[in-house]
């Protein structure tokens, strides 16, 4: 049997000494499971998303995803574990200023020859088809340099590169936060075929539970966190 896409066991992290910001005892997210968690804004969610895409370590316990755990390894094999298998798509997108918006799409396939190999056709094709699916296509939009992009726009890139190459995992952190009622629509729509069609489990963490329908299972972080700010034993 597979293990788990994401599994966590007797977790405890804090930003200082002494603080205990997240204490999860079990938290399980089954491959091809789509999981949406909300909570307030400083409750936790970015924090726990870096936990589980291995940016950050706990203090005490372990998170393993896809069966393999973040503590057993060094950092260069975490970025190259988090390359190839999970799609990260950050709340402030980490677009490159310096790179144009089909390339910026392009990044994770650069990087990993299993996302590159998963392609259904070439990278450059499937980076078109995704962004045509998200409402950003032709020449005069994917030549602009992304720093001359609106803000829903370039989420709508993040969201485009976070996709491509099938990871098995998607973790989203408020992906839809600068979209309009339309462009949200059309993402959530493409996010969950996707996933579908891949078998990929996601992670979606959001304020706004409205955006839960769909989903396979939703969570409260309030109700995984049993010692909210607490101190750590």
């Amino acid at each position: 049997m597979d293990s788990p896409a994401i599994e966590i066991s007797q977790l405890r992290f804090g930003w200082k000494a002494g603080e205990c910001l997240l204490s999860v005892e079990a938290f399980t997210v089954s491959r091809g499971e789509r999981v949406f968690l909300h909570g307030p804004s400083g409750s936790g969610k970015s924090s726990l998303l870096g936990l589980v895409g291995g940016v950050l370590l706990p203090q005490a316990g372990e998170v393993r995803v896809l069966g393999q755990s973040w503590g057993a390894l060094p950092a260069s094999r975490r970025d190259r574990f988090r390359g190839d298998h999970i799609g990260f798509l950050f709340q402030q997108f980490n677009l490159l200023p310096y790179l144009g918006l089909l390339d910026n799409v392009l990044l994770p396939v650069r990087y990993s020859r299993l996302r590159r190999q998963r392609c259904d056709e070439t990278p450059a094709v499937e980076a078109k088809r995704l962004l045509a699916a998200l409402g950003l296509e032709g020449d005069a939009v994917l030549s602009r340099p992304v720093g001359e992009l609106s803000v829903g726009q370039q989420q709508r890139v993040a969201a485009a590169r976070a996709l491509l190459g099938r990871p098995e995992l998607v973790v989203a952190d408020e992906p839809t936060s600068a979209l309009d009622e339309d462009a949200r629509e059309a993402f959530l729509s493409l996010l969950m075929q996707r996933c579908r069609d891949h078998g990929a489990a996601l992670l979606f963490v959001s304020h706004d539970r409205r955006l839960a329908e769909g989903f396979d299972r939703e969570v409260s972080l309030a109700a995984l966190n049993e010692a909210p700010r607490g101190l750590l034993a």
